[in-house]
């Protein structure tokens, strides 16, 4: 129970009913509400992300999934904002310019805020100006920043620049991650963090608190 196959086919369905029953049965059952998100919803939904890329399902499916997945953190957002205590920090994220892919930014999203970050998140093609002005705005601790084409990697650059020539960049720590990123690309342009994954994106801000 509160495994990811039971919440695959519910969540591609958009039967958000169902997926919240779930979500409450496997809490009901003893499950941690990390566990059912880390375990159950989250790897769902990378399964549907993994599913589209490869042409097997399409947008419709995956909007219809992010709807029953909100459903699904409505129940468990406030356990796990109550176990995490403080708020652990504010993170704005985003995908680069020129990209408009976002199903991997939006699972960091929901297991940051089940992390019990607070979370900015300025969607997709985000320019590097953008980035700059929700960091004035917000003033957060960290800025995320996604990308699944390898066309699109050098705005990460662009970005962490943008953010040093407004004299923001010693205030925030810049995390990066993507399909084609990597450790030693994030370490070439000044990044602070790579995450390979969701669940590996709340450890890396973690434990750069």
């Amino acid at each position: 129970m509160g495994d990811a196959r039971a919440f695959l086919e519910p969540l591609l369905a958009g039967e958000t009913e169902t997926v919240v029953r779930l979500t409450q049965e496997a809490l009901d059952a003893g499950r941690s509400a990390e566990e059912v998100l880390s375990q159950g919803l989250i790897p769902a939904m990378g399964e549907v992300g993994e599913r589209f890329k490869n042409g097997e399902v399409f947008i419709p499916e995956v909007m219809l999934a992010a709807r029953a997945m909100k459903g699904a953190m409505e129940v468990l957002k406030p356990i796990l904002t109550r176990s995490s205590g403080a708020a652990a920090g504010t993170v704005v994220i985003g995908t680069v310019k020129g990209d408009l892919h976002d199903i991997g930014k939006n699972l960091v999203v929901m297991m940051l805020e089940g992390g019990g970050f607070e979370v900015v998140d300025l969607g997709a093609d985000v320019s590097a100006e953008r980035f700059v002005a929700a960091v004035q705005a917000h003033r957060p601790a960290f800025v995320g920043l996604s990308a699944l084409l390898t066309t699109t990697m050098k705005e990460m650059r662009q970005t962490i620049l943008a953010l040093e020539k407004a004299g923001l960049r010693a205030e925030v720590r810049v995390i990066v991650g993507g399909a084609p990123v990597t450790e030693r690309f994030a370490a070439e342009i000044g990044a602070d963090g790579y995450a390979s994954d969701a669940t590996s994106a709340v450890t890396m801000l973690r434990s750069l608190r």
